[in-house]
């Protein structure tokens, strides 16, 4: 790391395989940041801009964090958990000065992801042909929430409403009873695809030095995701229903009651099923049971036979029998225990970072590890405004005695440049 770089330059100075890319977040509540913030994760510089009011989930809450300072205002829990690894600057888009400001950032960026309606940025004098104008390796993430045009591209995206409306909802929960998952599914797939998306139109971009305007939206991460569920209907013309917590196309596999507490098991292949039925006594070529397919036309009696017996024991008792027999089984934590597990510490799942007015805060870490790479210095998320003076102050020094913008790593191929 350079020792002479400011504390907002080393930001682009951390280890990870974007090292040296510059991110501009111009996204708000979750999709846009949660993909911004991986990209920070994989080792970019990612600069948030904000409305003067900040990021509409900085009020998205309780719970608050309670600030060290007294002077200090209160932390949305919810904002932090998806804006690690940035610096802020506010800026208001309908001004021009904070257009100014932003399109100086533009002419130096290498990604920018954002979450408007469609038409928004367009409006506001920043639609794709000026942003590629400003810069055109310009590698832009566009997320919306029914996509960027068809009868529904203006609808705006929430997450639960995105569930119901791409199905998954019809396909979570009990029979009847259409349920959300626990967590902002839509919004964190549509994050990730996007990553995704980004970084092969990074790839690309070496061999054409253009950049290119990439969409995902809430919709499309749900119907990417239905999985076998989708090919049901599609190839085999079922409509899928919600089967509460037993897997659909494989039986056994789901929740089951013991004594004391209830456990998951999971039979996924025939000499598991064995394995199961002789930890448990039952009979693995009983006609009803001696194939995945006829498991699974009749659960209903399988999962009695099964807790008849399971619910004789505690559960305890039970994952270690079913461990010694090999076969997949565990138990259901609250979250405060998954950030106790061990399991969870030793694969650095949790990052500690010290927050301007927070102090010392754990936070849920990126999932992944590289091999070859020295751990990164997580930053906390950031107040709003933070980095107003420092961001604004390595532009001006950049237009002093840099380029307007770096030139793009080149293979064999040659085309346009920065």
């Amino acid at each position: 790391m350079d020792t002479n770089a400011t504390d907002t330059e080393k930001a682009g100075l951390q280890p990870g395989p974007l090292r040296g890319l510059l991110v501009l977040d111009l996204s708000h509540a979750l999709a846009g940041p949660q993909a911004a913030m991986m990209l920070g994760d994989l080792g970019a510089r990612v600069i948030k801009v904000e409305a003067p009011r900040g990021d509409e989930t900085r009020g998205w809450g309780p719970p608050f964090a309670r600030p060290a300072r007294p002077d200090a205002a209160e932390e949305s829990t919810y904002f932090l958990s998806c804006n690690r690894n940035k610096e802020s600057v506010t800026a208001d888009l309908k001004s021009d000065q904070g257009r100014e400001l932003v399109e100086r950032l533009i002419r130096r960026a290498d990604v920018l992801v954002e979450n408007f309606r469609p038409g928004v940025l367009t409006r506001l004098g920043l639609g794709s042909e000026r942003l590629h104008e400003l810069n055109p390796s310009l590698v832009v993430l566009s997320i919306s929430g029914f996509g960027h045009d068809g009868p529904h591209g203006d609808r705006p995206g929430y997450d639960q409403i995105a569930q119901g409306e791409a199905g998954l909802m019809s396909l979570t929960g009990e029979p009847g009873d259409p349920t959300r998952t626990g967590v902002p599914i839509a919004d964190l797939l549509a994050g990730i695809f996007g990553v995704c998306a980004v970084l092969a139109a990074l790839i690309e971009r070496q061999a054409t030095r253009r950049g290119q305007t990439v969409r995902t939206s809430l919709l499309s991460a749900l119907v990417g995701i239905h999985s076998f569920q989708g090919t049901r209907w599609t190839v085999a013309g079922q409509v899928p229903a919600a089967t509460g917590n037993q897997h659909p196309a494989i039986a056994p596999y789901g929740l089951f009651h013991c004594a004391d507490a209830d456990i998951q098991l999971a039979a996924g292949s025939q000499n598991l099923w064995r394995a199961l039925a002789a930890v448990t006594g039952l009979d693995p070529d009983e006609p009803h049971y001696a194939t995945n397919a006829d498991r699974v036309r009749n659960r209903h009696l399988l999962e009695a036979d099964l807790e008849k017996r399971l619910t004789q024991d505690p559960a305890d008792t039970w994952l270690e029998r079913l461990a010694a027999a090999g076969v997949p089984a565990g138990r259901i934590r609250t979250l405060d225990e998954v950030y106790r597990w061990e399991q969870t510490h030793q694969q650095g799942l949790l990052v500690e970072v010290d927050h301007a007015t927070l102090g010392r805060i754990t936070l849920p870490g990126p999932p992944w590890h590289f091999d070859h790479q020295a751990p990164t210095q997580h930053t906390a998320p950031p107040t709003l405004g933070q980095h107003d003076q420092p961001v604004r102050a390595w532009l001006d020094r950049l237009d002093r005695h840099a380029p307007t913008a770096v030139p793009v790593p080149t293979t064999q191929a040659q085309g346009a440049t920065r």
